[in-house]
Formats: structure tokens, C-alpha cells, sequence
């Protein structure tokens, strides 16, 4: 079965120190992320960038009972929009031309125009990349199914502070709303062999 790389965008989430940090091996995570956006870019696919970040407005406008609000609150500068913390490591490989979005929620749909700028490129299908898998990626592949794109989630392009987590996610979530690949099997699929 083969992916049109020209119909496909990988969507890298939260690859930036800030979010890094709580999983183990995360440079060897992103090296091999980079390699696929490289092989996909090189195919004639589409990059996508999603990063966290808060401007003071943000947080001031997170509700009293916002538990994301709150930690978003005490983490004070190190969650602003020109932190070291929340830009996106350049082992990822993000060129000027990519997709590059900011978001305030923990799924990459709702706060950004991530969806308008997909479409606008003719994306149909997403496959996604990301530090969590139980956070944005879980988030974001029930928004991206819901939004009607074919789903795919890369196993081994994806990382979880608990990978017993993960695995569950992989082996029984993901699955029902889109197809899990390795990034070899992915690189095979938009024939650009494997990674």
C-alpha cells in the first residue's frame, strides 16, 4: 500500500526542550524524527511544526479551574513564545516554507490554524510525531480523524514519560482511528525506501 508523499504532511509536536526533558533518549528521538521529515520533505511531502508556548495574555486567560492553566502559570518565563524552552530543537530539521504553528492546548487543531493550512496545501493524509503520546499525539489524532485526514501514527517517532503507555496507545488506541507505522515503513510507503 503506498502514501502519495505530495497529499502528506508530517506533523512533528513538541519536539522543544521544555517537553523533551521528561522522556528518556529524547536526541536520539528527534534524530530519528529529523530523518524522516528529511526523507518525506525530499519525496515532495509537507513539514509541519507544532510548538507549546503562553504569551502573558494566554495565561491570564486560562480559566480559575484550569489545571493546565495553573501549571502553565507557575512555569512562569520558561513557557514564553521566545524561551529556549519552547522552540523546536534544530535537530528536527524545520526549514522557512514549512507549516510552523504555536498552540495553548495540549492537541495541535483547536488554538492554531494547523487545519486551514493542511487543507490549503492539499493535505490529506498526516502522519504524526510527538513527545507525548498520551498528550498531543493522542489529542491530536482523535482531532485529525475527526477532521476526516487519514491517520497514521509513527511508532517509533513518538515517546511517552511512561512507555507502558505508549505501548498501549500503539498497540490498542491508535490503531482504531489510524494506521501505526514504523518510520521505515513509512519511508518504504512514499517510496523513499527505508529510513
Amino acid at each position: 500500500m503506498g502514501i502519495d508523499p505530495g497529499k502528506t504532511a508530517i506533523v512533528v509536536m513538541d519536539f522543544q526542550p521544555l517537553i523533551m526533558a521528561s522522556i528518556e533518549a529524547s536526541d536520539t528521538l528527534a534524530a530519528q524524527v529529523g530523518s524522516v521529515v528529511a526523507m518525506l520533505r525530499a519525496a515532495g511531502g509537507t513539514v509541519a511544526t507544532v510548538r507549546v508556548a503562553f504569551t502573558a495574555g494566554d495565561i491570564d486567560g486560562f480559566p480559575p479551574h484550569s489545571a493546565m492553566g495553573a501549571r502553565m502559570k507557575s512555569a512562569g518565563e520558561k513557557v514564553a513564545p521566545d524561551a529556549p524552552a519552547t522552540q523546536i530543537v534544530a535537530s528536527i530539521g524545520a526549514i522557512d516554507g514549512d507549516i510552523a504553528v504555536r498552540k495553548t492546548r495540549v492537541g495541535p487543531f483547536l488554538t492554531t490554524d494547523l487545519d486551514e493550512q493542511l487543507k490549503a496545501r492539499g493535505i490529506t493524509t498526516i502522519a504524526f510525531a510527538g513527545i507525548h503520546s498520551s498528550g498531543c499525539v493522542l489529542t491530536g489524532v482523535r482531532e485529525g480523524h475527526d477532521l476526516d485526514y487519514e491517520v497514521i501514527v509513527l511508532a517509533d517517532g513518538c515517546a511517552d514519560p511512561d512507555p507502558a503507555v505508549h505501548a498501549f496507545l500503539v498497540e490498542k488506541i491508535f490503531p482504531k482511528q489510524g494506521r501505526v507505522l514504523t518510520i521505515a515503513e513509512f519511508g518504504a510507503e512514499i517510496g523513499a525506501g527505508s529510513a
